[in-house]
Order: C-alpha cells, then sequence, then structure tokens
C-alpha cells in the first residue's frame, strides 16, 4: 500500500480551502492511504481552523523564514508518505480522481515527478486562462521532453525529495529549479491532462505584477542566460494583447474583457522586466513585499 502525503502552503487561504480539502477526503485512490500536511506561515482568517476541522496535520513557519522551497522542504519533513502531492491553498481539484492520476506516472515509474493541469473558471482574468491553456494542454506528455513544471498541482517520488530537496533561498519557481536537476539525470517528469484543478486567483493588479517580477528574480538564478530588454517587454507585452484580443474576439467577449487583458499583460510583462533587472541580493523588506502583498 502507497502513502500519498498532500502538502499544502497556506496564507490566509480561507476562501477556498474548506472545498480544497473537502474535495481531497474525496479522492478515490484505491491504491493506498492519504494524509493532509498543512504548512501555515502566519495566518490571520480562518485558515487554520479550517485546516484544523479536517483533522490535518499542521505544522507552522514563522513569516520570517517563509520561502516557498523552505515551506515544502517543512511540509515533506513531516509527511509520512512515499509520495508527495503539492497542491496550491486556492486550487480546487477537478474531479475525485485527480489524486490517482496525478499520481500515476510515478506509481509507474515512468516519471518521479508529475503536474497536473490548470483552468480557471468564469472568474479568472481573461488572460490568466489564455496562459493555462498556453502551459497545460488537453493531451498528457508521459514522459515530457524540457523541466517545466508548477508545484501548484504536482506530485513527486519522495525518495527524489530527500535527495535533491527544493532550493531554500529563491523567490519562487522552486518546482522549474527542482525540475531541471530531475532532468539532468535523466529522470522522468510527466505531465497530466487527467489531473486538472481549477486555480483560482484572487490577485490585484500590484500582486500580479509582484508575482512576476519575484518569478522572473528566480528565473535568473535558474537560467541566467535569459535577458529580457526594454525592447522585448514593449515586443512581448504588444503581441501578448494582440493574441488575447483575437481569442476574445472569437470567444465574442473583447468588449467586456479588453481593459482587463490590457493591464494584465502589462502587470505580467512588467513586473519579469523589473524583475529580470534587479542585480543585487534581497532584502527582508522586498522579500515580505514579495510573499506577502498586502
Amino acid at each position: 500500500m502507497t502513502t500519498a502525503s498532500v502538502v499544502i502552503r497556506t496564507y490566509n487561504e480561507s476562501r477556498y480551502l474548506g472545498q480544497l480539502l473537502a474535495s481531497i477526503r474525496n479522492q478515490v485512490f484505491p491504491c493506498g492511504s492519504v494524509e493532509i500536511v498543512l504548512v501555515d506561515s502566519g495566518s490571520t482568517d480562518d485558515t487554520v481552523a479550517i485546516g484544523q476541522a479536517f483533522d490535518v496535520r499542521l505544522v507552522r513557519i514563522a513569516q520570517a523564514d517563509f520561502t516557498f522551497g523552505r515551506s515544502l522542504n517543512v511540509g515533506c519533513e513531516a509527511a509520512s508518505g512515499d509520495l508527495l502531492v503539492f497542491i496550491s491553498g486556492h486550487c480546487i481539484p477537478v474531479g475525485v480522481d485527480w489524486l490517482q492520476n496525478l499520481v500515476r506516472p510515478i506509481l509507474a515509474a515512468q516519471a518521479v515527478y508529475s503536474y497536473g493541469k490548470q483552468v480557471g473558471n468564469e472568474d479568472s482574468y481573461f488572460s490568466e486562462r489564455q496562459l493555462f491553456r498556453k502551459y497545460f494542454p488537453d493531451h498528457s506528455m508521459v514522459p515530457q521532453t524540457g523541466f517545466f513544471a508548477n508545484n501548484a498541482n504536482s506530485a513527486l517520488l519522495a525518495s527524489t525529495w530527500r535527495e535533491l530537496r527544493f532550493d531554500e533561498q529563491l523567490t519562487g519557481l522552486e518546482d522549474m529549479d527542482l525540475a531541471k536537476k530531475i532532468s539532468g539525470r535523466q529522470l522522468g517528469i510527466a505531465y497530466c491532462a487527467d489531473a486538472p484543478v481549477y486555480h483560482l486567483h484572487d490577485e490585484s493588479w500590484g500582486k500580479i505584477r509582484l508575482r512576476y517580477e519575484r518569478e522572473a528574480i528566480a528565473l535568473q538564478r535558474i537560467m541566467p542566460e535569459v535577458q529580457l530588454s526594454f525592447g522585448d517587454f514593449l515586443r512581448y507585452f504588444t503581441s501578448a494583447c494582440l493574441l488575447d484580443f483575437g481569442a476574445a474576439l472569437q470567444e465574442r467577449k473583447l468588449h467586456r474583457v479588453a481593459g482587463e487583458i490590457v493591464m494584465f499583460r502589462l502587470m505580467q510583462f512588467w513586473g519579469a522586466y523589473r524583475g529580470n533587472h534587479v542585480h543585487r541580493v534581497i532584502s527582508r523588506d522586498m522579500k515580505n513585499r514579495y510573499f506577502y502583498p498586502r
């Protein structure tokens, strides 16, 4: 029998956490048992109470010690499973077969790291739904080429984590960093289109910019050869807006989402440009802005 430990990072995730935990408890997982590990970094809402109502294993981490990689490592250390499953506190599995489909390539020894499809809903930003369609297509790749992965919806062999662990210094993209290491060792990474989750961001424009900024800072560490000039910013921003306008026109909603498209893509690429040009040690105040934006 296999134990799957579902590790969830939380900070004020009360809006969707109850639905997420209920969905995990309802998963069909005939090959073993499921435990839930909640790693909370100082929530001030009902997040902890909701987790306790579902009898999760609660682990706390101080805000001053938080990074994405460190919180996952802490959660993995508290987990007892052969499989480590990661899902964002604002994601909800689409069906009851999410878990078994996500871990199937690992159980079949086709991969040591897998990640699943992400979709938005009608409340999601239009451009974000286009990004989900780009990075999470309708067909699975087992194994895939390249080292893209995303810990909002992923699974990892526990023995692989113990050997490689997540980088605790990165401001984001700890999943891509680990996937790059796994790919370099010629271990398998799988994309599972049949393990979808709703990924529900409730972000202001400023939070979107900060998210892409901190991810661009991390990308410098992972792929230092990637450079983004101001001309690149203008070109990518313009082309992304035009592509989104075309998609919205086909869906007969351009008049409703045109302004939203411009703002989302501006925050995305301006944040990426700014982050790509940070060449100094990140201060604690700056980290707080990235990890705990107001």
